[in-house]
This record gives C-alpha cells, structure tokens and sequence, in this order.
C-alpha cells in the first residue's frame, strides 16, 4: 500500500509497522466493500507478498471475515461480525487518524452522476 511522502517523512517505523498483514488485508477489503478481488491483485494493491496475502485470506476466511467464490475474495457483509473483530477496529481508528473520518454526505456530492463504462460491462 502505497503513503503521501508527508506521510513518509513524518510517521514513526513503528506507526508504519502498527497493522498486521491480515489486518492490512482486511482494511484494503473494507474499503472497497463493493467489489471482490483476486489474492494477487490485494497483494499488488498494497505491496505484499502474494503468499502472505493468501495466508491471511485463508485466516480471515476461517474468522468469517472475508468470503471467497472461485478465485475471488471480498469482504463480508456482516457488519457486526466486522465490528467484533479487533484489527479491524484499530486498522479503522489507525485511517481515521491519519486520514479524517469518512464523510457519506460528501461521496454522494462528487458521486457520477452515471456509472463508470466498466461496470456497466461486468452486468
């Protein structure tokens, strides 16, 4: 997962270290709830090793965390089965801090109006 040099240059190791890989997996999930990928994308998208992010898959899948069809993983939609489960509270609360809050109001302001051609073609 790629950081803003600001962000390089002013965090701690150790704050960059803070999520574990099934934590970091997760996180990357949940913040595109409405798609599912492949291991190997995840492991592209936030630059860990393809057998490390199939290691974690694996254990968030056994915690029910993560659903898997095929050759693709999502998140579940079980939001309070999400909520119960730590890392995801801390890798949450480790983006709010860095990041601010997400604002639902404001991704519906710059939402498109139409969909992107690409989802259109998945249907």
């Amino acid at each position: 997962m790629s950081i803003d040099r600001e962000t390089f240059e002013n965090t701690s190791e150790d704050e960059l270290e803070e999520l574990s890989i099934p934590d970091r997996v997760l996180a990357f999930l949940a913040a595109h709830e409405d798609r599912a990928f492949k291991a190997r994308e995840i492991a592209s998208r936030i630059g860990i090793d393809e057998g490390a992010v199939s290691t974690a898959l694996s254990r968030l899948k056994d915690r029910a965390l993560v659903e898997h069809k095929a050759t693709y993983w999502a998140v579940t939609d079980d939001t309070d089965r999400l909520d119960g489960y730590s890392g995801y509270e801390r890798a949450t609360t480790l983006f709010n801090d860095r990041l601010g809050e997400e604002d639902g109001e404001s991704w519906h302001e710059h939402a498109p109006g139409e969909s992107h051609p690409s989802v259109e073609n998945e249907s």
